[in-house]
């Protein structure tokens, strides 16, 4: 049988593979090993893998197809097509576990800010009150269609639809709103 694993032609090695399936045929095995792993070798050279990986690769592979062929159905796929396949496949996983990106402790998105000082914690609790109460002292139509918008995050048609008023309407009132906030936060930006 090893003689024959080198001319063998697509019905022998389907058949091959069966019977590994449904027999677990040593014999069979080792004939479709001999056929295969070279060839599966050189095309993984081909799809960029060095000598190591790819003789890697071409282990697992074998072994997948040891383990598993009995799902093998020569229905949907030649035999060289569904080894191929497993071993296509292993390597794509290979490549996926090796290019992880490692996450550097160092990365200033991962750093935590410093903790603030008293006082700038005074001065933010003193803005955070000046605001609350700018936003109290808005007129209720104004404060209701802020908080939809700000709070809700609610687009300005469907605050236009949940009021029932016009968009048009719903703009003004956020422009005057927004107006009125800044003039009493103090803030000149227009």
């Amino acid at each position: 049988m090893k003689d024959a694993a080198s001319t063998a032609d697509a019905g022998v090695l389907t058949e091959w593979l069966v019977k590994v399936g449904r027999d677990r045929d040593r014999q069979c095995f080792a004939a479709l090993f001999q056929h295969y792993a070279p060839r599966l070798k050189t095309y993984l050279r081909k799809l960029g893998c060095d000598d190591a990986l790819a003789e890697d690769v071409v282990q697992e592979a074998m072994l997948a197809v040891w383990r598993k062929a009995e799902s093998f159905d020569p229905s949907k796929a030649a035999a060289s097509t569904w080894i191929f396949t497993v071993a296509r496949n292993l390597r794509v996983d290979r490549l996926r576990r090796e290019t992880r990106i490692e996450f550097d402790p160092d990365d200033p998105l991962l750093v935590q800010d410093e903790p603030a000082g008293a006082d700038d914690q005074l001065a933010r609790r003193q803005s955070d009150d000046q605001l609350r109460q700018a936003l109290h002292d808005l007129p209720g139509d104004q404060a209701t269609v802020v908080e939809m918008s700000f709070y809700q995050e609610c687009p300005h048609t469907e605050i236009a639809d949940r009021l029932g008023i016009p968009l048009g309407t719903v703009k003004s009132r956020l422009r005057l709103a927004m107006s009125r906030l800044r003039s009493a936060l103090g803030d000149d930006v227009r």
